[in-house]
C-alpha cells in the first residue's frame, strides 16, 4: 500500500487505515523506533499490563500451611482512645 505523506503543523504524518491498526493490535499509543530507513510502530504496553495474571499466578501458588509474615489484624479492644 502506498501513502501520501501529508503536512501536519511543523511536521509531517501518514494515514493509516484504522483496519491495519486493529490487526497489528494498535489502539492508542504505539512506540515509534528507526532502523536504518525503516520506521516501525509496535503496540505500546500498557500501564500494568500482565498484573492481573501475574496476581492469579501468585496467589496459586500461596498454601494455608505458609507463615504470616505480618500480622495485619487489629485487635480493637487494644486501641488506645485519643
Amino acid at each position: 500500500m502506498e501513502v501520501d505523506v501529508v503536512r501536519i503543523g511543523n511536521s509531517k504524518g501518514i494515514r493509516i487505515p484504522a483496519s491495519m491498526l486493529k490487526q497489528c493490535g494498535i489502539d492508542k499509543k504505539v512506540t515509534v523506533s528507526v532502523d536504518g530507513n525503516k520506521i516501525t510502530l509496535t503496540p505500546s504496553r500498557l500501564p500494568r499490563q500482565g498484573w492481573a495474571e501475574a496476581c492469579k499466578k501468585a496467589a496459586s501458588r500461596i498454601h494455608e500451611d505458609d507463615p504470616v509474615i505480618y500480622d495485619d489484624t487489629i485487635d480493637l479492644d487494644k486501641l488506645e482512645e485519643p
